[in-house]
């Protein structure tokens, strides 16, 4: 029986985009609210009818516009969440005469300035706004076509609750604090933790159970992507977000041969601790797997201590390559290789534990520059029979 599909929703760009939106037509055509508003994605091309919660005028010259997240079926801590913008509206000659500056080249960037208000978070490294590109994009697209060509604005970007919520996220690892991110390079959340998901995935995978012997699973996107170039055949691919454990038990159920493995360090070493369930919010332990293995293989304390530090999975991996390239060792081959090896193990191990089957399992990890770093013997056999 075919199950329904698990529905899809917006990011959080989406809901700033169209919540300054709201604010600017209050300005603009001087009323004091605002039911919904058009957004282009951008990416995809469509338009998106986004719900306003409140758009009001606050002074002269300044509207707010508030609207709420909603990630469709998805297990997204932003779900519901406040997205606020506060839009200023000004024009060219005015900003000119007070800083000098008339007559000078007027680029879109300089027509609409966004910042990060409360709740938006900002790098540890220059201090600047969590606001990736897409979501600039997505804002200088869309408020740019309701601009006259004499006014600029500034818009500034509240999460009244980001503060709070990103104190349940890993954001600071990656270098941002006090606040949430507007990132993605889509306007679309697709629900790849929800429950459902994870049905429309095993039929996938049973589909393909029947064409393939060996099927190779990526996490994402970029597995995707980088197995693609590789030259593996994509109807051979199983994408499987976060759901590891339960699709390698169900590849072992439809009688699939092998598998191979095939995804981002910091998401596939969990494996090597038994972790079959990859979402952060459910269980990490990248660090303490990385540094156990650095251990294991003989590294100094210090060393070791250094790794246990490290704020990401790539910055660990970075320093071993630093270590190699300093004293000619090879820390990488080595740990990296003995991770490898007990991925293999314990994913074997998994389905044997729910099928009584004996499975070979083989593994490729690659870092954020889509490279890869080990393949096991497993998964270097396998790669060269499929590709």
């Amino acid at each position: 029986m075919t199950k329904t599909q698990p529905l899809s929703g917006y990011t959080l760009p989406v809901f700033a985009c169209a919540a300054a939106l709201a604010a600017l037509r209050c300005l603009r055509e001087g009323i004091q609210s605002v039911d919904s508003v058009s957004v282009n994605l951008l990416e995809p091309q469509i338009t998106a009818e986004i719900p306003i919660e409140q758009a009001s005028v606050l002074k002269t010259g300044t509207a707010l516009g508030v609207t709420r997240s909603d990630p469709g079926d998805n297990l997204d801590l932003t779900r519901n969440t406040p997205v606020w913008a506060m839009v200023e509206l000004g024009n060219w000659e005015e900003g000119e005469r007070e800083s000098g500056r008339e007559g000078e080249n007027r680029g879109e960037g300089e027509q609409i300035v966004i910042l990060g208000g409360e709740g938006i978070g900002r790098h540890t490294v220059g201090g600047g706004a969590a606001i990736y590109d897409y979501a600039m994009r997505l804002l200088r697209s869309n408020l740019s076509q309701e601009l006259a060509g004499g006014e600029k604005i500034t818009v500034t970007l509240i999460l009244p609750s980001g503060r709070q919520l990103a104190a349940r996220t890993s954001n600071e690892a990656f270098g941002v604090v006090e606040g949430l991110s507007l990132l993605g390079t889509t306007g679309i959340s697709q629900p790849l933790s929800a429950p459902g998901q994870l049905e429309l995935y095993r039929e996938q995978l049973q589909q393909k159970a029947e064409v393939f012997d060996t099927l190779v699973f990526c996490i994402g996107e970029n597995g995707l992507d980088l197995a693609r170039q590789l030259g593996i055949n994509p109807e051979r691919l199983v994408k499987t977000a976060n759901w590891l454990g339960p699709l390698l038990v169900e590849a072992g159920c439809q009688g699939v041969q092998s598998i191979l493995l095939f995804g981002y360090h910091g998401k596939l070493m969990k494996l090597a601790a038994g972790i079959f369930h990859t979402h952060h919010h459910l269980a990490d332990g990248r660090r303490e797997i990385l540094t156990a293995y650095c251990a294991k293989a003989g590294m100094p304390a210090d060393a070791c201590s250094a790794i246990f530090a490290a704020a990401t999975a790539e910055e660990a991996l970075g320093q071993l390559r630093a270590l190699d390239a300093e004293f000619g060792s090879n820390w990488v081959d080595r740990i990296y290789g003995d991770i490898a090896r007990q991925i293999d193990l314990r994913s074997s191990d998994c389905i044997f534990t729910h099928t009584n089957l004996h499975i070979p399992v083989g593994s490729v990890m690659f870092g954020r520059d889509r490279k890869i770093i080990v393949k096991s013997d497993i998964g270097d056999t396998f790669l060269t029979q499929i590709c």
